[in-house]
């Protein structure tokens, strides 16, 4: 039972948006037409509260430098993704009602989440393992943005959790920070996920 994984797929994430990954629009299209190849289809969704924490304009600080969290090393964003904003909705050209589920994570003021399965203190759960888990999805394909940072998060996490990962990085698009794409594409490999 194979499952795909839609990550973060959002106007604010594409050209124009608060946080725009460059070409982020571009695989749209091809992701759409993935998704009648799997059991089941999975969208994550940045979804946060107004003056998240993780947000560069509620500290005296540059967007994109870091500051130290309770849970660790913190990048600060450009608000992005605010819940409920037209920045926060999926891209208009994504077939979004092909989703079984769609999670939703960094809803909590306080903390972060770049993967679908941890937020950034690496305890607190989404629920999705226990969704795949209980439905027999065991084996993961994972698309989307941005491939150094949401991507990353989810398939070390997945491939952690005993799932067969790939990450088809045609169909994801980074955001290739100070060295942040070789570090992640390194560490995916590392964790025996499969990049194709």
């Amino acid at each position: 039972m194979r499952a795909l994984i839609v990550i973060d797929v959002q106007n604010d994430f594409c050209p124009g948006g608060a946080l725009a990954v460059a070409g982020g629009d571009e695989i749209v299209a091809s992701i759409n037409e993935m998704m009648a190849e799997f059991d089941a289809v999975i969208l994550t969704q940045d979804w946060h509260p107004a003056g998240h924490s993780s947000f560069a304009s509620g500290h005296d600080t540059a967007a994109f430098s870091s500051i130290e969290m309770p849970y660790g090393p913190q990048v600060l964003w450009p608000d992005h993704c605010v819940q409920g904003s037209t920045g926060a909705a999926f891209h208009g050209g994504l077939a979004s009602h092909h989703a079984d589920l769609i999670i939703r994570k960094g809803y909590r003021s306080t903390i972060d989440s770049y993967s679908a399965f941890f937020e950034n203190d690496q305890t607190t759960a989404t629920g999705l393992e226990g969704y795949l888990k209980t439905r027999g999805l065991l084996d993961l394909t994972l698309v989307g943005l941005a491939t150094d940072y949401c991507v990353a998060y989810s398939a070390l996490d997945a491939a952690g959790l005993g799932f067969q990962v790939t990450v088809n990085t045609e169909l994801c698009r980074p955001i290739d920070m100070d060295g942040s794409l070789d570090l992640a594409l390194n560490e995916m490999t590392a964790a025996k996920v499969s990049l194709v």
